[in-house]
This record gives structure tokens, C-alpha cells and sequence, in this order.
């Protein structure tokens, strides 16, 4: 074996060494600086979006099934075509929603902030954990079903084209189910319902 040989063995095996050693850090320290946060299980970035009403993917089973949400229809305003009436009415519903979401929104970050601190000032009991964890659960059930609720009156606001079309404009796929109010389609399928 020349040297040269040797040498590039030799450096691909301290290569290999250090990223298996890397790698093997890094998956038993997940959670490593995470310890700085002021609420431990919410990032800086967690936090601002709660309080600002931001939906974080809590919605997606209604805009993924063919219910719009009204920050996009206001984003597509145009290219839906819709009416002055639509719009306003769209407007006040964002502007409702984003109050409660962002009400909600704050009393969730409390109710962490309360679980940290039980746990930071070596006061947790199994009764307060159950306690403040019910809370967070229900204002976690409470924030998604205003979430989803609202992708429902949105859809209530439009016709079925716009609907469609909306779709269209996300790139969702076609051939999932027909959109809330969406006249059915019809074939020689045998699912097709007449």
C-alpha cells in the first residue's frame, strides 16, 4: 500500500469516525440549548405565532379537504373573482378570527408558562401536572376548532366555482374529493353517486 494510499484511508476513516460521532450527539441530545428558552416546550417562534393567531398547520384537515381559509381567498381576492360583499365579509371574518385566535393564542402561552414554572421552581405534583395539562389541552382543542371553524364559514361565503378554483390556485390535486358545495362528478365510475 503506497502512503498516499494510506493516508486517504486513513482520512476517510477519521471522516467516518467524526460524523458517526456527530451523528450520535446529535440524537442523544435532541434538546440540547433548548434549556435557554423562557418556556421550555415553545420557541421564541412558537410563541410570537400564537399570540399573533397564526394557524401552524392546525386547519389543514378542512383546507386540505376543500375548505378555504380567508387569509388565502384574500391573497387570491382577484383571481377569485370575488364580489365587494365577499370581500368585506371575508375581511371581518380574518379580522374575528385573528381576535380569538390570538385570545386563545395567549392563554395557551400561559398555561405553559404555568407548567414550566412548577417544574422550574421544584414545585410539580402529579395533581398540578394533571391540572395544567388539561387546561393546555383543552386550549389546544379550543384554538384548532377556531381554527377549523372559521375555514368552514369562509367556504359558507363562497360558491362552488370559487371553491374549485381556489383549489386550482393552492396546486391541491384534482382528483381529491369534490370541495364543499362543489357540484359532484359524475361517471361511469362505480362510485359515482347520481
Amino acid at each position: 500500500m503506497s502512503s498516499r494510499h494510506f493516508w486517504r484511508m486513513a482520512l476517510l476513516a477519521a471522516l467516518i469516525t467524526a460524523s458517526a460521532v456527530q451523528a450520535q450527539t446529535a440524537s442523544t441530545t435532541p434538546y440540547a440549548g433548548q434549556q435557554q428558552r423562557s418556556i421550555k416546550s415553545l420557541s421564541d417562534s412558537d410563541v410570537s405565532g400564537l399570540l399573533a393567531g397564526q394557524g401552524a398547520g392546525l386547519a389543514k384537515a378542512a383546507e386540505l379537504n376543500g375548505y378555504p381559509g380567508p387569509a388565502h381567498v384574500l391573497e387570491l381576492a382577484q383571481h377569485l373573482d370575488l364580489s365587494e360583499a365577499q370581500a368585506v365579509a371575508t375581511r371581518n371574518l380574518m379580522t374575528q378570527h385573528k381576535q380569538e385566535a390570538s385570545r386563545l393564542g395567549a392563554a395557551l402561552v400561559d398555561a405553559e408558562r404555568h407548567l414550566d414554572s412548577l417544574f422550574a421552581r421544584r414545585e410539580a405534583t402529579p395533581a398540578d401536572v394533571d391540572k395544567a395539562t388539561r387546561r393546555i389541552g383543552e386550549l389546544q382543542a379550543q384554538l384548532r376548532a377556531e381554527h377549523l371553524k372559521t375555514h368552514i364559514a369562509q367556504t359558507a361565503l363562497l360558491n362552488a366555482h370559487q371553491v374549485q378554483r381556489y383549489a386550482s390556485l393552492r396546486g391541491y390535486d384534482r382528483s381529491s374529493p369534490a370541495a364543499p358545495g362543489a357540484p359532484a362528478k359524475h361517471g361511469h365510475s362505480s362510485n359515482a353517486h347520481h
